[in-house]
């Protein structure tokens, strides 16, 4: 029995932290477990890694196919081999992240992002997806520094999509929102405003009742 776990939301809601603290509780309970993180996670990955976060130049569609690529090699190497190994893989985001960055951030049609989706990860969805839910504006003050709890609260490498204007992350935001209300019964959304403590106990409530249900422990 495996577990698919992503972990979703836009630029500064803590998904590296949520996700951190997450495999930290799995640990603990006992729970074989992976890390996994987009772009990335292989060789290929990173590389890929380090042409999305550079400053060259690329059309929407480019990027796309981007991290298609990063997550096809990701799934084919890392997330599928340890699923049927009977592991629980969490994962820093994943393909939905493309439908509200892509789609509705960048504005791509919605239907080719998801069928490039499809391709790239084989129709491989996440059992369940937690989404990390915050104002943009406050999101993008974590990340600069200015709500004065410190700098970043997320991933140094989405340095790019940062610098981008505030409407663009309501897009992606409003893109998250609508993917949650598709699907209900696979999304989870969680408060991300409230303290990295507070929103961890959150996540770790829901994970650990999934971890139940399918017997794979989950009391830490």
């Amino acid at each position: 029995m495996s577990l698919f776990l992503s972990i979703e939301g836009g630029d500064g809601a803590g998904k590296s932290t949520q996700a951190g603290l997450l495999m930290t509780r799995l640990k603990a309970a006992g729970v074989d477990a992976l890390l996994a993180h987009e772009p990335g996670g292989t060789a290929f990955g990173e590389q890929v890694r380090r042409l999305v976060k550079g400053a060259a130049p690329r059309s929407p569609m480019s990027e796309l196919f981007l991290f298609e690529a990063a997550r096809a090699q990701l799934v084919r190497d890392v997330i599928r081999p340890a699923l049927d190994a009977g592991r629980v893989v969490v994962t820093d985001r994943y393909a939905d992240s493309s439908v509200a960055y892509q789609g509705y951030g960048r504005g791509l049609d919605l239907d080719e992002v998801r069928a490039l989706n499809r391709a790239a990860t084989g129709g491989l969805t996440p059992d369940a997806t937690v989404l990390l839910e915050i104002a943009p504006e406050r999101a993008l003050a974590r990340v600069d520094g200015s709500d004065g709890a410190g700098g970043r609260a997320d991933d140094p490498d989405q340095a790019r999509f940062e610098r981008e204007p505030l409407e663009f992350h309501r897009r992606v935001a409003d893109g998250f929102r609508a993917l949650a209300s598709e699907e209900p019964e696979r999304w989870f959304v969680v408060d991300a405003s409230a303290s990295p403590d507070r929103v961890a106990e959150k996540v770790w409530a829901i994970v650990s009742h999934l971890l139940e249900i399918r017997g794979m422990g989950g009391h830490a």
